[in-house]
């Protein structure tokens, strides 16, 4: 049996967090949740190697955002899949976000998060 794949989740909101970690769980992925994303940051550099995926909110107060938390899982991972989730932020977007990244604008069903995941995951480039 492989090991589950490890999502990073940041969001500041614990009933939507707590939803979320339920529904990636439930579809087999292992989930490393932060509340913001300074501590974002902090576990992308020292894990980096082992995350599959990143799904963030965009605004967490004065923390840092989640497009900054983006792109610097880009710069240590370039090909590491990205999921956005907003209520007020999807308009920037493509002003912002980094390429090949998918956003979900709050509220939306927990299996199109799934789904946007697992879309990314299957687009990575081959390794040999």
């Amino acid at each position: 049996m492989q090991p589950a794949l490890s999502v990073l989740l940041v969001e500041d909101e614990t009933l939507i967090a707590l939803n979320l970690q339920d529904a990636l769980e439930e579809a087999g992925f292992s989930v490393h949740h932060v509340l913001g994303g300074a501590a974002a940051v902090e576990v992308i550099e020292a894990k980096h190697a082992e995350l599959a995926a990143v799904v963030t909110d965009i605004r967490f107060g004065r923390d840092l955002d989640g497009w900054q938390v983006a792109r610097r899982a880009r710069e240590l991972s370039p090909h590491i899949p990205i999921v956005y989730t907003s209520g007020d932020s999807a308009h920037e977007h493509t002003a912002h976000g980094v390429p090949d990244s998918i956003m979900l604008q709050k509220p939306f069903a927990t299996a199109q998060l799934v789904t946007a995941i697992a879309t990314l995951l299957n687009a990575l480039p081959l390794t040999t």
